[in-house]
């Protein structure tokens, strides 16, 4: 039969970062592409022990949850903000969620229409981007420098499109690494409240940081706009979160935290979608973080330390001869390099002749709702082992080589 697709089809993007990990599933296959940690820095042994404790524990564990998720999870939660942000939230202020991007699909469901504008950050988590194209959003993305998003260019288009939304990652983002400096913190989120605008704060990548963030000292850190927001009695953050990239990402639990009305909105919206995310995934996982035999600490220091080698890795492989006049953000956390290609390359077209090597990143233009990002690519530091990142590089390294003669 022929389909008829309903109207916000057409708003989806024709592309898909999984279209690319698809291939990598071939034997010797290297992907840079991927929103992936390493499975194996996965903590096996200690969730392996988890899942058995909670199945002997009786089947109810299989039963139907609350919408809203685990409650003892939830405290969990709230015990760990109190601890690395002196930061004190109801649980009844908290949503679970399937993972990060489930909670910024239920967001936008319920509280962006069609055309209404949504500023997001340049560039901005492809991700993100997806779930805003399919919801027919008006797009815009907001300048940005080392520090973090511009507060003049922010208050241009808050002024000129009265946007209902602003999308943003300040600690590490997708697909930077940026952090924002305490000083933009503070303006854009007087800003925002000076113009009565949301922010979905995405901190997925909050605890990966490296560099001059010692990876010893993860706690101190900038204090999140959720933070500032609620020190403030405001309630004009919507805090965002998830465990996929800092324990493993099939246990699919994220979160969402603010204002109660809209937690409570969204709640009904998760109803509709899969009525809860999975109980018995969250008792796993509550089990492992309670569990003497983990420590939260020492695994997040042992994750930056690692991640650190491959992205410094990474920045030494990037001195070679091939990939001269490239341009690099080096990020201070997250996953990902952020690279501007020398004699203006076309990402798009680089990848079409990496993949005919066997080794794939994602091209900058998918970051970005406009017709920017060409020169650009995304790598992934963290999901290759040490001798895949070495060989990839050096694969991608040829293949500039080869557009450039």
């Amino acid at each position: 039969m022929e389909f008829s697709f309903a109207a916000s089809v057409s708003h989806m993007p024709s592309f898909s970062v999984r279209s690319i990990d698809n291939r990598q599933r071939r034997e010797s296959w290297i992907s840079l592409a991927e929103e992936l940690p390493a499975e194996e820095l996965f903590p096996l042994a200690q969730l392996g022990e988890a899942a058995g404790a909670v199945f002997s524990a009786g089947p109810l564990v299989l039963q139907y949850g609350e919408a809203a998720g685990s409650l003892a999870l939830r405290k969990w939660l709230n015990t760990r903000w109190q601890i690395d942000q002196k930061l004190n939230v109801d649980p009844e202020d908290i949503l679970l969620t399937s993972g990060s991007q489930q909670t910024i699909d239920l967001l936008v469901r319920i509280y962006v229409d069609r055309e209404d504008t949504v500023l997001v950050e340049s560039p901005a988590s492809p991700g993100c981007l997806q779930v805003l194209r399919l919801q027919g959003a008006n797009v815009l993305h907001v300048d940005c420098d080392e520090e973090g998003m511009i507060p003049e260019d922010l208050e241009r288009l808050i002024v000129e499109y009265g946007p209902k939304l602003l999308c943003a990652s300040p600690s590490f983002a997708n697909p930077t690494g940026r952090v924002w400096s305490l000083e933009r913190r503070k303006a854009i989120l007087e800003l925002c409240k000076r113009y009565e605008l949301l922010i979905a704060e995405d901190d997925s990548y909050g605890d990966l940081r490296y560099g001059l963030e010692s990876v010893r000292s993860f706690r101190r850190r900038y204090p999140s706009l959720f933070q500032l927001d609620r020190e403030q009695g405001g309630n004009h953050v919507l805090y965002i979160g998830s465990f996929s990239k800092t324990i493993a990402p099939a246990l699919r639990v994220g979160w969402a935290a603010g204002d109660q009305r809209l937690i409570e909105v969204m709640s009904a919206a998760k109803q509709t979608a899969d009525w809860q995310s999975s109980s018995m995934n969250q008792a796993i996982l509550l089990r492992l973080l309670q569990s003497p035999r983990f420590n939260w600490d020492n695994h997040i220091t042992m994750l930056n330390r690692e991640y650190e080698i491959r992205l410094k890795l990474m920045l030494e492989l990037l001195k070679r001869p091939n990939w001269q006049g490239t341009t690099v953000d080096v990020p201070s956390g997250g996953m990902f390099l952020w690279a501007v290609l020398p004699d203006q390359l076309d990402g798009e077209e680089l990848l079409t002749h990496a993949m005919s090597k066997g080794v794939s990143f994602l091209p900058g233009a998918r970051c970005y709702a406009s017709d920017e990002g060409n020169s650009a690519i995304r790598l992934n530091f963290t999901h290759p082992g040490r001798d895949e990142l070495l060989l990839g590089m050096n694969l991608i390294s040829e293949c500039i080589a080869e557009l450039r003669s």
